[in-house]
């Protein structure tokens, strides 16, 4: 049975699986991967569905992950389609997930249909790791579903996530690594009164901004040979006061730090408590501060298979794509604990935009690298 890239990218996306619901995408999945003989586990954690299917039992395991949840349409009068009712147009295929990530699963699952068809008794084992919970927290998710694995006593050989990650070809990039990530919630707690009378207060604004102040001006690193510098972030700063001649008694702040392998979230953490506390002490004010590290620094050295990846999508795509570690976190950060993986999928332009969109043309050639990507693996 042959399964057409585009028809599945439809069914897909006709599915409104905004994280974390999953409105059907992980059941359409999952019978398409039946119809080609994988035997399919859907795991649950709490409110996330997840899939795990396997065809053939023996080594080695050449393992596909994404996610078929999607972020929210935003306006919908925006868009020139309906977000959850595909169109081509102009030889693209518009629908939220057509980028990020749906259509690239349907490529992958083209992929095997043709190599399954062409290599009815091949010896190894093919399987798809897929998550509901990408675009979310992503706790009960990948993450979870690798811990499963691992106890399972589950081997995956080598792994490709399909994230979109070419600038603006298909060809230009293949994901080897990815920048850790921590956020910060930082709190400081002063004293309240009125603000004709400072003496009788303590102003934590005042505490707040000079940390802020202090922690923006750190430089982190310059980078490394494999990775950008290191970068932190304020995103948010907040003061619930609600009166004009009030001092207020407390002062938040929310930064983001993205950072490369010369650091670790523990270190970033006892250099930032070493700032806080001497500061707070400093002006006499307390603080409260929480973490929330989504993924440690990872780099996965190309081996052959990368190199064998490199190069067929090199002859597909007349590119020759450059190993790299830019751009966020994906669930990457988790299957590495387990298994070597890189990522390569579409083009990310219109990710998470207005009119997402991705070329059939590229459609094509990205289920024939894959394709070409499970001959070579299993010579």
């Amino acid at each position: 049975m042959q399964i057409s890239e585009l028809k599945l990218a439809k069914e897909l996306i006709r599915k409104p699986s905004i994280t974390p619901k999953d409105a059907g995408a992980i059941n359409v999945l999952a019978k398409n991967l039946k119809s080609l003989g994988f035997k399919c586990r859907i795991i649950n954690f709490k409110n996330i569905k997840n899939l795990y299917a396997k065809l053939g039992k023996s080594s080695p395991n050449f393992c596909y992950a994404g996610h078929t949840d999607v972020v929210p349409p935003g306006n919908i009068n925006d868009w020139t389609v309906n977000p959850f009712k595909p169109v081509v147009k102009n030889n693209r295929l518009i629908g939220r997930g057509a980028n990020d990530m749906k259509a690239s699963i349907a490529c992958f699952v083209a992929a095997v249909s043709r190599f399954k068809s062409k290599n009815k008794k091949f010896t190894g084992s093919i399987s798809l790791l897929i998550t509901g919970d990408e675009e979310g927290v992503a706790i009960n998710g990948t993450k979870k579903v690798v811990e499963y694995l691992r106890k399972k006593k589950e081997k995956i050989n080598f792994c490709i996530v399909g994230e979109p990650t070419n600038p603006n070809k298909l060809g230009e990039m293949i994901k080897i690594g990815r920048r850790g990530s921590i956020t910060s919630r930082l709190t400081i707690i002063g004293t309240q009164g009125h603000v004709a009378y400072p003496d009788r207060a303590k102003n934590p604004s005042d505490t707040i901004v000079k940390i802020l102040k202090k922690i923006k001006e750190i430089k982190l690193d310059s980078g490394t040979k494999d990775f950008q510098a290191s970068n932190l972030e304020i995103t948010k700063i907040n003061i619930n006061n609600h009166a004009d001649n009030v001092i207020p008694g407390s002062a938040n702040a929310v930064f983001n730090i993205r950072f490369n392998n010369k650091h670790s979230s523990n270190s970033l953490k006892r250099k930032l408590n070493i700032i806080f506390k001497s500061i707070a002490k400093k002006d006499k004010c307390k603080f409260n501060v929480s973490y929330q590290v989504s993924g440690e620094s990872f780099l996965t050295k190309p081996d052959k298979t990368a190199y064998m990846i490199q190069n067929i999508i090199k002859k597909i795509t007349k590119i020759k794509p450059k190993f790299s570690t830019t751009g966020g976190t994906s669930d990457a950060r988790f299957i590495r604990k387990i298994a070597p993986c890189l990522e390569f999928g579409l083009v990310g332009k219109t990710m998470h935009k207005v009119d997402e969109s991705v070329s059939i043309n590229d459609l094509k050639k990205l289920t024939n690298i894959y394709h070409n990507i499970l001959e070579n693996y299993f010579k």
